[in-house]
């Protein structure tokens, strides 16, 4: 796949063309989603065949936002978007935070993750707690330049799950009255940490790519 290429009616152009830079279907629908009116061409991972995973050891999420777009970076010879992101439960100080994807172990599934969140609270013994969702998204360029963007989104984590949308916490996370996973995906975009952080890079990339 040539990065920067592509066909249009009138012949050949230069169109940037940028990998979101995750295996997660979750994220990549929103990603997708938020940057789909910028003048770009969006790629997945899929697109280069079977990539290995990028060992993510950094102690920050914005640490590892970056060691995954400068890796797939390299895999692919493509400018990247990567994000790393998780939940932070006041209770479980501060817990999982950058192990939110795999809080339950390596390879871990949302399902087994929950319910390690749900195991947490009990042995605590709390039935719900003030917890912050947060993200950081981090895009390297092919020349190795690089943009990060910050976001958060406050609310509660519960026991009772509600709600089948949305993916890894979000049955469990509510903001006021309703939690992540019942709420449409565009409503998700304006309170969501990732939305909140894919907003700022959608400004610092319009204004990057002039």
């Amino acid at each position: 796949m040539k990065c920067d290429m592509i066909r249009t009616g009138s012949g050949t152009r230069t169109m940037k063309s940028i990998v979101i830079a995750t295996k997660n279907k979750g994220k990549i629908r929103e990603m997708m989603h938020a940057f789909s009116q910028l003048d770009v061409r969006l790629a997945t991972l899929n697109s280069f065949g079977d990539l290995p995973d990028a060992i993510e050891d950094g102690s920050t999420f914005a640490e590892n936002a970056l060691i995954k777009a400068k890796f797939y970076a390299k895999q692919t010879g493509c400018a990247c978007l990567a994000d790393d992101s998780g939940l932070e439960v006041e209770a479980l100080e501060g817990a999982p935070g950058v192990y939110s994807a795999r809080f339950s172990g390596e390879n871990a599934d949302d399902a087994a993750n929950n319910e390690k969140l749900l195991r947490e609270l009990t042995r605590v013994g709390q039935d719900e707690s003030p917890a912050c969702y947060r993200c950081v998204l981090a895009f390297v360029d092919t020349d190795g330049s690089f943009l990060t963007a910050v976001g958060e989104c406050k609310g509660r984590v519960k026991k009772v799950a509600q709600g089948e949308g949305g993916f890894g916490y979000d049955p469990y996370f509510y903001v006021g009255d309703k939690t992540i996973a019942e709420i449409t995906l565009t409503e998700k975009d304006k309170i969501s940490h990732r939305g909140a952080a894919l907003r700022e890079m959608t400004k610092k990339l319009a204004g990057y790519l002039k």
